[in-house]
């Protein structure tokens, strides 16, 4: 495609060969005075004014010409400068997401904290107690012994919920140990809910200094690829690999390259056709998305379904920062 201003030099270039080739034709073969002789037996009709006409229709054409440029300027100027407008509002929003998963991350990091630090100690104290009151080794009401062991196992119980809450909340070993690990300890809490199920988790790249939204996002996106795995796919298999790619050559100094989460399944697949999308996919859509990164579905009735997600590691990086 050739630049407008190249373009417009053509163009002007063409009209004045054209007009000078039009002049020395007229010129070579006398074309106005061929033209009065022709128009002399038709002097009843006035052809001979009809130069003078023609001349005035060239020039409001020309005149029409010259508006409609400077219209046609006008309106792209204001196409740009709502496309300016419109890309603004998208950086803005896009920025808002992240920081509502930014703070949404941060409020569930301090309750996970608090749930542990607060609840689960008391819970402890709770649970000591009523072991000391049955394991009493004088004689004591079997009434009593047998209700201490009702609050141990309900202590068990709770304690145990809540350790799956705290989970949910924040993931385990993500900020100490990073995603890697983080996504082991996921997938092997995963296989014992999932025993027909074979899962395989792969890594390619170095993934110790992404952003924490990407980290999170990674995380939760897998989390919730599993969920739904469990839910609906009816899978035999279950593959996820996370590859940290090199920016392209040119790219920006700047430039870190891209995540690629790819998960897939051999399950019953989907009819992305219906609007039966859940709540999770389009949680997932609304993270990759605040990241500047796409999320692609591949699947079909009976074909499993694939997922996979593109987020760029330096815009993820800078708004984090």
């Amino acid at each position: 495609m050739r630049p407008p201003e190249r373009t417009v030099w053509r163009d002007a270039i063409i009209v004045v060969l054209g007009t000078a080739i039009a002049a020395a034709l007229c010129v070579q073969f006398d074309i106005s005075e061929a033209l009065r002789r022709w128009t002399a037996p038709w002097e009843r009709f006035q052809l001979d004014e009809l130069p003078a006409v023609l001349l005035v229709l060239a020039a409001g054409l020309a005149w029409f010409a010259v508006r409609r440029y400077w219209e046609a300027e006008r309106e792209l100027l204001r196409r740009q400068a709502a496309e300016a407008q419109l890309a603004a509002a998208l950086a803005d929003n896009r920025r808002l997401s992240q920081q509502y998963v930014r703070l949404q991350e941060a409020e569930r990091k301090t309750l996970a904290r608090e749930l542990h630090d607060e609840l689960g100690q008391y819970l402890n104290v709770i649970k000591l107690d009523a072991v000391g009151i049955r394991d009493i080794p004088l004689p004591a009401d079997a009434t009593l012994r047998e209700r201490a062991g009702g609050i141990v196992a309900n202590c068990n119980h709770i304690h145990a919920a809540l350790t799956a809450l705290i989970r949910q909340l924040r993931p385990v070993g993500l900020d100490e140990l990073g995603l890697e690990a983080a996504l082991e300890h996921c997938i092997d809490t995963w296989r014992p809910r999932l025993p027909a199920v074979r899962l395989k988790l792969s890594f390619a790249g170095e993934f110790g200094d992404l952003a924490e939204t990407v980290t999170l996002t990674a995380y939760r996106l897998i989390q919730e690829a599993l969920t739904n795995v469990a839910k609906h796919a009816a899978a035999g298999q279950v593959t996820m690999r996370l590859e940290r790619r090199s920016p392209p050559p040119g790219a920006d100094d700047g430039a870190e390259g891209l995540i690629t989460i790819t998960i897939a399944d051999d399950g019953v697949g989907s009819d992305m056709r219906t609007p039966t999308q859940g709540l999770g996919l389009i949680g997932i859509r609304e993270r990759v998305a605040a990241l500047a990164g796409q999320l692609e579905i591949i699947t079909s009735p009976g074909s499993g379904f694939e997922l996979k997600a593109l987020i760029p590691v330096c815009d993820a990086a800078e708004q984090v920062a």
